[in-house]
């Protein structure tokens, strides 16, 4: 919670708009809260190493714990993340997680290994705006902008907010 609370001030722009973990300033998060919640996973982190097996909410600190180590979006450990949600996948194997799990892929592997995943979940998924959202960056990425376009106009119709939906909107009216 430390870690999420860290990055508060910069998951919402000024006129209001849901701000994604890739754009955010990492200059207006708090370091005080990242470091007293690097000190706590750290902690757990040394229970585990003493045979207590971490929890979904340990592994989801330290998965934080690996974003917010990073000065820039583009020094993420992503197969750390990706390591991590494996584990999370042992203890909860819901498609969120699984979501998530392929949106670290991305950066992994790529984006097609990672639509190849999201697909796997639309019997799951297909009311949920982040699926469609997730679908919608990822095709993006692989030039696909008509599909992309469609994806992004979905997840805006499931969006739960108005900052999702601005956000969504900005990123489907930058493509092509």
């Amino acid at each position: 919670m430390l870690l999420t609370e860290a990055r508060r001030t910069a998951r919402v722009s000024a006129s209001g708009e849901l701000v994604t973990l890739d754009e955010q300033d990492r200059g207006a998060w708090d370091t005080a809260l990242i470091a007293e919640g690097h000190r706590l996973v750290r902690e757990r982190l040394a229970a585990a190493a003493a045979g207590v097996a971490p929890g979904r909410y340990q592994i989801l600190a330290a998965i934080n714990a690996v974003h917010t180590s990073a000065r820039d979006i583009r020094d993420t450990d992503w197969s750390q993340v990706v390591a991590l949600y494996d584990q999370l996948v042992h203890l909860d194997s819901s498609p969120i997680i699984a979501l998530n799990r392929a949106i670290a892929v991305a950066e992994l592997d790529g984006p097609q290994v990672a639509l190849a995943a999201v697909d796997r979940l639309e019997d799951k998924l297909a009311g949920y705006h982040a699926y469609h959202a997730t679908r919608a960056d990822l095709l993006r990425r692989l030039g696909q902008s008509q599909q992309s376009r469609a994806a992004y106009d979905k997840a805006i119709e499931l969006a739960g907010n108005t900052a999702q939906t601005a956000n969504l909107t900005r990123r489907r009216d930058q493509l092509r």
